[in-house]
């Protein structure tokens, strides 16, 4: 059996640990080991803020070890209180098994099933939390755990200590985690549990059980929670969370996240996000400190992590369209390029006979379209230099649009001051 590499000490130098169990460093440098995350299926797609752990996993496999991804089809119907001031709203049986499909699509992104002696494997939890009977639950794995312990966990504690408290299905769902933890070192001799800081409390519950039900001996290791240096949430723009799937947040506005980071934001994002050499990060943290203005290290970071998640064609489009959408030359997009860039932006639909013959007064489609409140209050924005169609200011308070000017014949890109897009969609 060929020696591992130090998994840990890959963590280590990208700043990605932010708790572990002693001894874990030893037992990774020492010896192949199998070790999981599990992943919660509340929608049908991941998001941004599920990289870290994806990749965590992803690492290890590249290092000579076995990753097995939870796909929580079991304690998804009773969801983790973990982080959340309110008792989240319960799935449906139907409900979570339709979102594992899109999760396990995206794992298999990351993680090959298929390359012999370490290959990843994907479980859903269901097929065991399901299927044991309460009474044998309660009794053989409840006893294990004292409420006077339970209590004490900071994602207890904190519902504890709220209006609203704590639901006793969400109380037990430490409980299920560690059980989980015990099926799969019983089944595929997992002994490392990973996941956010969040989930210390819950992995430590595992570890436990295992040692008073086995004997044996188990390590965690969980990320730092992920942060912006500007106090915003992270994974989350103006229009909502930042998804993994192509339908939900486009490749294009994907790039775009990753291209806007901070400043001192992006060091952190190359170590945690991408597969760049602790080299290749230092030369971008110089080019970050001599020349901010050229946006070097966002520019690679935003590449690499669309190519990863949308593959590479997607990543080449998406930072070819920036480049044409800031420059003005909307003109050489698809308006498939353009849906994706401004997606989120409201739409107008006009009859497709408005724009034929002379046109249609854009003074008429700025009222239609809401942007202005009336012809007049048009007229001055436009002489006033706030207008835009298809990325140029337009200077003409009288100007008609034709369809020569739409993009494609189909749409057309209206924008007022910096930021209020509106598409105007031909029918």
């Amino acid at each position: 059996m060929r020696q591992a590499l130090s998994f840990y000490s890959e963590l280590e130098w990208r700043a990605a640990i932010s708790d572990a169990t002693p001894g874990v460093d030893e037992m990774l440098d020492s010896e192949r080991v199998v070790g999981y995350v599990g992943f919660d299926p509340s929608a049908d797609s991941l998001h941004a803020g599920s990289l870290l752990p994806i990749l965590c996993l992803a690492r290890m496999q590249k290092l000579g070890h076995t990753p097995i991804a939870i796909a929580g089809g079991g304690t998804g119907l009773v969801g983790d209180p973990s982080g959340k001031c309110d008792e989240r709203q319960l799935l449906t049986a139907e409900q979570v098994e339709e979102n594992l499909v899109g999760i396990k699509e995206q794992l298999s992104r990351f993680l090959d099933f298929d390359c012999g002696e370490n290959s990843a494997l994907l479980l859903n939890n269901a097929d065991w939390l399901c299927s044991i009977p309460l009474m044998d639950f309660l009794r053989d794995i409840g006893k294990h755990f004292t409420v006077n312990t339970m209590i004490k966990k900071e994602s207890v504690s904190r519902r504890i200590e709220s209006e609203q408290g704590i639901s006793f299905t969400e109380f037990g769902y430490m409980v299920l985690q560690a059980y989980d933890f015990l099926v799969l070192y019983d089944r595929y001799g997992c002994r490392l549990q990973m996941g956010g800081s969040d989930q210390w409390g819950n992995i430590v519950a595992g570890i436990d059980l295992i040692q008073r039900t086995r004997g044996g001996r188990a390590h965690g290791l969980v990320t730092p929670l992920l942060a912006t240096a500007s106090g915003a949430k992270f994974g989350k723009t103006e229009v909502g969370t930042v998804w993994l799937d192509a339908a939900r947040t486009s490749p294009y506005q994907f790039y775009q996240y990753w291209v806007n980071a901070d400043d001192r934001d992006v060091v952190t994002y190359l170590k945690y996000f991408t597969w760049l050499s602790a080299d290749e990060i230092a030369d971008l943290e110089r080019s970050v400190a001599e020349s901010p203005q050229s946006r070097e290290a966002q520019k690679v970071l935003a590449r690499a992590v669309t190519s990863m998640v949308h593959g590479g064609q997607a990543a080449e489009r998406a930072e070819r369209s920036a480049g044409f959408f800031f420059s003005g030359e909307l003109g050489k997009l698809s308006a498939k390029d353009v849906m994706d860039a401004v997606g989120d932006a409201p739409q107008t639909d006009i009859a497709r006979s408005a724009f034929e013959g002379g046109g249609a007064e854009l003074a008429e489609v700025l009222v239609t379209a809401g942007i202005a409140k009336s012809k007049g209050d048009a007229r001055r924005t436009v002489d006033g230099g706030g207008i835009y169609l298809n990325g140029h200011r337009v200077t003409d308070p009288s100007a008609t649009l034709t369809l020569d000017e739409s993009i494609e014949g189909t749409l057309f890109l209206l924008r007022k001051g910096k930021k209020n897009y509106h598409v105007v969609r031909i029918i």
